[in-house]
């Protein structure tokens, strides 16, 4: 650790690096990886979960001055393989490079929900994804890349859900979130169900998560619930409607692969997405009721698939860049 400092510095043309970054519950920036003078790959030791997180940074052009934190989560598969933004919505990641913003996309959490579980699961181990974004991560980017401490959070399909969670457990943390087809409510039967129908795509049990539906866990940890300590948050919430739309064409630039790939998009993303529709428009229902402003972008055709993530990134950015008083 003790040149990780000074290395940051020589090897990024970046803001100098002050302290050796340590969160309070001695979480650390174990190893870095320069790919550019713009990215760079973290591995960050996660105390809470006794493991190294993979963390891909790509900084702002200008450095000179001390900027705000996107940070941007994937869905269900945690970004392990391919179905991260770097791979899939590479051009959403050159929208944001002409942004004054650090971008920090974590890497993991496999049909986690990035959320903390009950207990730890047999198949994915002690998940405490809640902690590490809230708790572990936040001083630790800061430290390193010499952040103002204006932070933001996105995220697409599950991580929709998380990010919603994620501003309500740490009040002030995030001032601005965006929310592409997620599900808010989750507590009750038909939330349950498809989150459960999610956390099937994986080898862990909801059991170990939040326990069986009608444990109080559950509404514990529902937006929908809890949906009035999201006052004060700059919100964006986006859905399509599941027909199919412009980027749900054969072997296109945002399409799965080949005729299997496009009727699996059509079918399963099809329905995956009027499942989130449902879900975002009773979100809208519920913040109307309560008072709170927020941005809705609903469209009247659309799959649950990167095209749309894609340009609904784009089409948050307003929103993102009031909470992190950026341009």
């Amino acid at each position: 650790m003790a040149g990780l400092a000074l290395a940051f510095t020589m090897a990024l043309a970046c803001a100098p690096v002050h302290a050796e970054p340590v969160s309070p519950n001695e979480s650390r920036i174990a190893a870095y990886d320069p790919v550019d003078a713009r990215h760079l790959t973290l591995r960050v030791y996660s105390a809470a979960m006794a493991r190294e997180i993979t963390v891909e940074v790509q900084r702002p052009a200008d450095t000179s001055r001390p900027r705000p934190v996107l940070y941007l989560l994937n869905g269900a598969d945690g970004g392990e393989g391919t179905a991260n933004w770097d791979h899939r919505a590479p051009q959403a990641l050159e929208f944001l490079a002409g942004k004054d913003v650090n971008v920090v996309q974590p890497i993991g959490g496999f049909t986690s929900y990035y959320t903390d579980w009950r207990a730890p699961d047999p198949a994915l181990g002690v998940i405490k994804w809640k902690t590490f974004l809230t708790e572990e991560l936040p001083p630790l980017i800061d430290s390193a890349l010499g952040a103002n401490g204006f932070n933001a959070i996105a995220g697409l399909s599950t991580s929709g859900t998380s990010v919603l969670q994620l501003a309500i457990a740490k009040p002030g943390l995030y001032r601005s979130v965006a929310s592409y087809s997620g599900c808010a409510q989750i507590s009750d039967p038909l939330g349950y169900a498809f989150v459960n129908l999610v956390l099937e795509q994986g080898p862990g049990d909801s059991m170990n998560m939040y326990g069986p539906l009608g444990d109080p866990m559950w509404a514990a940890n529902d937006p929908y619930v809890h949906a009035d300590r999201l006052r004060g948050v700059d919100l964006y919430i986006s859905n399509g409607s599941g027909l199919p739309g412009p980027h749900d064409v054969l072997d296109g630039p945002y399409s799965l692969p080949g005729f299997d790939g496009l009727a699996h998009q059509l079918t399963v993303g099809g329905v995956l997405e009027a499942a989130t529709d449902y879900c975002s428009r009773n979100l809208q229902a519920r913040l109307t009721a309560l008072g709170i402003p927020a941005t809705y972008d609903f469209h009247p055709v659309g799959t649950h698939s990167w095209g749309y993530w894609h340009d609904a990134l784009i089409n948050s950015w307003p929103v993102l860049a009031r909470g992190l008083d950026s341009r």
